[in-house]
Parts: structure tokens; C-alpha cells; sequence
């Protein structure tokens, strides 16, 4: 299953210029996703990270791997687009978050999640990122589907 950009917003509340996945590639509904966000200069966070260095925000790559990650929670439920339409995806812990390798404009940040373990709302996933098949951050994450 693959999904567009158009796709993923009728999932996820984010736009411009916090929307920070570009395409969905591969979902194995309650097992694992594959996605990924073309890093370019002019996103807007290379204004002041940093001016004649550029490099992608630790930070932003944790967000897009939680956005990754709330839409595997959101296509593994069995939900209605309505159903859907009335719940949002809550991030409660990022742990163990390590990056091993900058990530510069023209690269493309590949989000690799998996489930760890999964009860009703709450979700507990592997996050990894990569570039050029190199691995160059993962983390843990923890969230919860609830009612807007």
C-alpha cells in the first residue's frame, strides 16, 4: 500500500510547514511502515540551522518519524475515514532517541517504523531513519489515538 502527500493529510492535522512526511511506500498493517521526506534547502528550517552549514534539526527528524508513526497507528486500526476523521494521534514518550549522522539538503530521510507492541489506543513503536540506506537516527516512541 503506498500513499501520497494528499493521502497522508486526510490522516494527519499537519500542513505546511510542519508536515514533515512526503510519501508513504510501504504499510504491513500492525507490523511496520516505510516512508519518506525530501530534504531540500528551502525548507524552512535551514534558515537559522544553520546559516552556511546547513543541517536537518535532530528534532524534525523525530517528528517525522512520530508522523510516520501515527499514520501506521491510524491505517491498523479498523476504522471509517468519518471514524477517522474525529481522532488525532497523541505522542506521550520519545526514548532513546540517538542520531548517528547529519542529515543535509538534497537527502531523502527515509522513516523505517515498526510495531513493538500495540493494546487498544496506546502504541509502542521502533522509529529509524536513514539516508542512502545508512541508518542516522532511531528512537522509541509511545503513542495514543483519542477523541479530538
Amino acid at each position: 500500500m503506498t500513499m501520497d502527500v494528499v493521502e497522508i493529510q486526510e490522516i494527519l492535522p499537519h500542513r505546511f510547514p510542519f508536515l514533515l512526511v512526503d510519501r508513504i511506500t510501504d504499510i504491513v498493517k500492525n507490523e511496520s511502515l516505510v516512508g519518506y521526506k525530501n530534504v531540500t534547502i528551502g525548507d524552512n528550517v535551514f534558515q537559522g540551522h544553520f546559516p552556511g552549514h546547513p543541517i536537518y534539526p535532530g528534532v524534525m527528524i523525530l517528528e517525522g518519524m512520530a508522523q510516520a508513526g501515527g499514520i501506521l497507528a491510524f491505517k491498523s486500526m479498523e476504522m471509517t475515514k468519518e471514524e477517522a476523521a474525529q481522532k488525532v494521534v497523541y505522542f506521550m514518550s520519545i526514548d532513546k532517541a540517538k542520531f548517528r549522522s547529519p542529515v543535509k539538503p538534497g537527502d531523502r530521510l527515509e522513516y523505517r517504523i515498526s510495531v513493538l507492541k500495540h493494546k487498544g489506543a496506546i502504541w509502542m513503536l521502533k522509529g529509524e531513519a536513514f539516508v542512502d540506506d545508512k541508518l542516522v537516527s532511531e528512537a522509541e516512541l509511545k503513542a495514543m489515538v483519542v477523541d479530538k
